[in-house]
């Protein structure tokens, strides 16, 4: 199946072939919600292969002690679209929220819950980390 998404001003499409509908997880760390101006950003990992981006893009690379994470955003209305990083290589982490259909996304996880604010209550059974997760343990839990 193609789903299709795109930022605010409509100035930015893009296209993720995939089998079904895509896993995602929230993360509570301050840069994300930084990023989002909320209490998380909903995030969808999908083969950078699979996604197909038209439209004027900004690039903004943000190198720390472990890894370049490099952000693709709309160059008109600056909504995150995507980043990839060094350290997963060939893997784009999708702003779920840019998706044309998100009545249908399951959030399968949560990660650095150590920044979540404190009137946030997480789902019991959903699999949730303080930090960054364990990627055997991660990549399981969106699987489920």
């Amino acid at each position: 199946m193609i789903l299709t998404g795109g930022c605010r001003c409509g100035a930015v499409r893009y296209e993720v072939e995939t089998e079904a509908q895509l896993p995602v997880y929230a993360c509570h760390c301050h840069q994300c919600q930084r990023w989002s101006g909320s209490v998380f950003s909903l995030q969808a990992l999908v083969p950078e292969a699979a996604l197909t981006v038209e439209g004027p893009l900004t690039v903004y690379e943000k190198t720390t002690e472990d890894r370049t994470s490099t952000q693709r955003i709309c160059a008109t209305c600056h909504t995150r679209i995507y980043n990839t990083n060094t350290r997963r290589l060939g893997i784009a982490v999708l702003r779920a929220g840019t998706l044309d259909e998100t009545a249908a996304l399951d959030c399968k996880a949560h990660i650095y819950t150590a920044y979540k604010q404190d009137w946030i209550e997480l789902p019991e059974g959903v699999a949730q980390w303080a930090e960054s997760p364990p990627p055997d343990e991660f990549i399981a839990a969106l699987m489920k």
